[in-house]
């Protein structure tokens, strides 16, 4: 029996728990320095459907604004989603849809950003599982991160998502810091008020969304370290994945397969901004990725916390 198998109580016997805990002690030979992981979020460490949560925080802005002028209502984007109308939302796209909802945003300080994301978080629930969203982490990949920590390694978040909504939430749900979560960045304006400095939200991307290879981008441009670890559940996770497992060793690409109808979801995860060639499901056995099955390898899925 492994020494981290206790630790890895939520992981099921078998040949995924085997090799990550072979990862986990490999990794003590390698110089601290060395030992940093990266998480994609959406998918990887919490439930991503039927919305992704930063959808269902706009969608809240949203509908306060619509409240307040209800000629908001009118815009495509807005009405698509106002009215469910899943023809519409498909023509116009999720890219579209994310730009018009975050426009909504615009103008707010870092501060008042970060305050009304946590302040839907507090009281939000899951629209199907009727959980609380800031319950909606899986227990597994929790019990892996503390793992992590207590080998000393740099936990970082990797995600498609805005980086500021999951910086305002990274530290009470995984215990990763602000400074070590990467994901879509948004350009600030900067403007010399008479009493002090302010910067306030645009609605411009700077770079790219944080999918394929711009993941792998902007590790290296922001954190700096290239992975031993990487978990992913996407296409969107695919570079990234990539990249870690062909590094130097002992390496782990870990792949969440969302195959668990009774408990979450059964789906096949993919990419928001590009086609994929093929499943990553597929691509992972083919590569000798650790594919996690949720149904299989999983003994609980949410955070026990909540329950």
């Amino acid at each position: 029996m492994s020494r981290h198998d206790a630790a890895l109580s939520s992981w099921r016997p078998g040949p995924t728990r085997d090799a990550i805990a072979e990862f986990l002690e490999q990794a003590r030979q390698v110089p601290v320095e060395r030992r940093v992981a990266c998480f994609d979020n959406d998918g990887t460490l919490w439930c991503e459907r039927p919305n992704y949560v930063q959808l269902d925080f706009f969608v809240d802005v949203m509908k306060t604004a619509v409240d307040q002028d209800p000629d908001l209502a009118r815009k495509p984007e807005f009405a698509a989603l106002i009215s469910d109308d899943a023809a519409a939302i498909g023509d116009l796209g999720l890219e579209r849809i994310a730009f018009a909802l975050a426009g909504l945003c615009s103008g707010l300080t870092p501060e008042e950003f970060t305050a009304r994301v946590r302040g839907f978080m507090a009281s939000a629930t899951h629209p199907v599982l009727d959980r609380p969203l800031l319950a909606m982490t899986y227990q597994p990949m929790l019990e892996l991160l503390e793992e992590l920590r207590r080998l000393d390694f740099t936990v970082t978040i990797v995600t498609g998502g805005g980086t500021e909504f999951v910086r305002a939430v990274s530290q009470e749900l995984y215990d990763v810091p602000p400074e070590a979560v990467v994901g879509t960045l948004l350009e600030y304006d900067y403007a010399a008020a008479a009493d002090r400095p302010v910067l306030r939200r645009s609605t411009r991307l700077l770079g790219a969304a944080n999918e394929g290879p711009a993941k792998v981008s902007n590790i290296q441009t922001q954190l700096g370290r290239r992975p031993i670890l990487a978990a992913g559940n996407s296409g969107g996770d695919r570079e990234m994945l990539e990249w870690a497992a062909t590094g130097e060793g002992p390496t782990l690409a870990l792949l969440v397969d969302h195959d668990d109808e009774a408990r979450e979801f059964s789906y096949r995860s993919s990419a928001e901004t590009f086609t994929e060639a093929e499943p990553i499901t597929t691509v992972g056995e083919r590569l000798g990725w650790t594919v996690a099955s949720m149904a299989r390898d999983w003994e609980t899925v949410f955070d026990r916390r909540a329950s």
